[in-house]
């Protein structure tokens, strides 16, 4: 076996499709009793849109946290992972969730940009809804806590510093750091990643900017990329000085991962939970 196979994640998640639904039932019932306002819009592109989900109450100044979900850049929506804003609510936050273009159809950096530019709207735009600008966190999974740690990196070949919000924190959950090994692996006739996209868009590559906390997750369970790409960033993090967690959960695989982070009972639920609750640093 290849280290690319390793990226095939249905291959090593025997209930991936049954988690999968679950992802979308979950999200469904938070849905039907949550204040959801759809697809709000943060560019004129047809998927640059936003979903809020706001507590029952919306306390002046709440905090907000911004979710980038996953789907190795080439698939994923972000209706099925309201369920991740549990924590959020509970926490007395207000949770957003990001969609972004995929590929093949549009280029690594396109997906870069949106995420960022749809931070950066939020951020402008809090106080729109009850919250506060300075309580910003993001979460990502997957190929969305790639994205989402562009909000505090630079990619090598960037000619120009981009603009980029001011977080409080980021938790990245089962990322891609190192992209050297995507191209050739089973994403090659679905994502259509380049060599020169992922030298240019690899963190691990890439110079990492300050940010309060960064908290680098992963399942125990895991392949190894996912693992020692996890232990890599965190790595790099610290010999900079820069503060890093590094937090393998049990029992976890890449799947199971995100039931875990929509759990305030679970591991990576009170993390997500205790990360918006934080004070301004």
């Amino acid at each position: 076996m290849t280290a690319q196979d390793l990226y095939r994640i249905r291959d090593f998640v025997p209930d991936f499709d049954t988690i999968a639904a679950e992802f979308a039932e979950r999200s469904w019932a938070l849905s039907a009793r949550a204040n959801v306002r759809a697809d709000i819009r943060y560019g004129s592109g047809v998927r640059e849109v936003i979903d809020l989900i706001l507590p029952e109450r919306v306390q002046a100044g709440a905090p907000l946290h911004v979710f980038v979900h996953g789907g190795y850049w080439r698939s994923g929506e972000k209706i099925n992972y309201r369920f991740v804003a549990a924590p959020v609510l509970a926490a007395g936050g207000i949770a957003a969730l990001v969609e972004y273009d995929l590929m093949p159809r549009k280029r690594l950096d396109v997906l870069v940009d949106q995420v960022r530019r749809s931070v950066l709207w939020l951020q402008a735009h809090a106080g729109d809804f009850g919250a506060d600008p300075a309580r910003l966190t993001v979460s990502g999974h997957s190929a969305g806590a790639h994205l989402a740690s562009f909000l505090a990196a630079t990619g090598p070949e960037e000619a120009y510093p981009p603009s980029l919000p001011t977080l409080q924190g980021l938790l990245l959950l089962s990322g891609i750091y190192d992209l050297s090994g995507i191209p050739d692996s089973f994403l090659r006739h679905e994502a259509e990643m380049t060599p020169m996209e992922a030298a240019a868009w690899s963190p691990l590559t890439s110079s990492q900017l300050p940010c309060p906390l960064r908290i680098i997750a992963y399942g125990a369970d895991e392949t190894a990329p996912f693992q020692d790409q996890a232990a890599g960033l965190c790595e790099l993090l610290r010999a900079q000085d820069e503060g890093a967690e590094l937090l393998p959960v049990p029992d976890l695989n890449h799947m199971s991962v995100v039931l875990d982070l929509a759990d305030t009972d679970r591991v990576l639920g009170r993390q997500l939970h205790d990360l918006v609750a934080r004070p301004i640093r």
